[in-house]
């Protein structure tokens, strides 16, 4: 027995997995989400890829991992504009159709959007790219799941994805109305657009499908001295563990709404813990994130 409710993982470039995951496999990660940018490159064969990534889950020895002995995919990322790169959107059914190679049943990513448009003027067009692809990942067993990253864009000007506030989620799920669809949810983007994330994430748990573990430090003195508008960063994106969320809270929110899959670091963001610290931090993140779960499994008595 384990904690086998939430695994702690991290996020791989899925098209590098083969080498990638044996190096960091020893550290503890209980999953990891392989991400691809915007296409599948040429030439990748996906039952050939899956193959081989299960081989490495299988023959790399986990001995810190803390659920079931070794680690397992959690989720394909597919991150682009669907709505408006059909390749992108090619590539979400690819993605859809390999899941279960891979061993997951989640296909997460960007909903995408009518570039430089208000947010409204793309639910048509998500309607339409996303009922399909609904209805494939349905029949399959699959389900998908929306970053809530705002990728620069604000509500009258979108940008790439248009999934980063709740009135966008309540349209787009009213647009697709699929029991197969919901969030990929992390604070971060939330304390980005200054939204407290725990009142947040009470309210929105239900759709929550997969979680990503980035946080952020949000600079009051900064925002209330210099505005968000003043050239001055005023939030900087964090590794989990060094930001101002409390993870007991957001694991404790989860378990309560019913929860089950994981959580996985997405690094290459925190300002100190970057470069030659990136998987120090990481690591540290994974261990925060494992306490904040509770600690280590520990069995009732009999």
């Amino acid at each position: 027995m384990s904690h086998s409710d939430i695994r702690i993982g991290t996020l791989a470039q899925a098209p590098s997995a083969l080498t990638y995951l044996p190096q960091i496999i020893g550290h503890g990660f209980d999953s990891f989400s392989l991400t691809f940018w915007q296409h599948i490159p040429d030439g990748l064969d996906m039952k050939k890829h899956a193959a081989g990534v299960k081989r490495v889950l299988e023959e790399t020895p986990a001995p810190k991992c803390t659920v079931g002995g070794k680690p397992v995919i959690s989720s394909l990322g597919m991150f682009g504009n669907p709505l408006e790169d059909k390749k992108n959107a090619k590539d979400w059914a690819r993605c859809i159709d390999a899941a279960r190679d891979f061993g997951c049943d989640i296909v997460a990513g960007f909903a995408g959007c009518v570039s430089g448009k208000p947010i409204n003027e793309s639910y048509k067009v998500f309607k339409k790219v996303f009922t399909p692809l609904a209805k494939r990942a349905k029949d399959k067993g699959v389900r998908l799941a929306f970053e809530n990253c705002d990728m620069g864009g604000w509500w009258h000007s979108a940008s790439w994805n248009m999934a980063h506030a709740p009135t966008a989620w309540e349209a787009m799920f009213n647009e697709v109305p699929y029991d197969n669809i919901g969030l990929e949810w992390e604070p971060c983007h939330q304390m980005v657009s200054l939204i407290d994330p725990l009142p947040q994430l009470r309210q929105w748990a239900h759709k929550v499908i997969h979680v990503h573990g980035k946080d952020a430090t949000v600079n009051w003195d900064v925002i209330r001295t210099k505005g968000i508008r003043g050239g001055v960063p005023y939030v900087h994106h964090r590794t989990p563990g060094f930001g101002d969320t409390n993870w007991t809270d957001v694991i404790s929110i989860l378990r309560m709404a019913g929860f089950k899959g994981a959580i996985d670091i997405e690094g290459w963001h925190d300002p100190i813990y970057r470069g030659e610290m990136e998987m120090t931090g990481q690591v540290h993140g994974m261990k925060y994130l494992k306490n904040c779960r509770g600690g280590e499994f520990v069995p009732n008595p009999k």
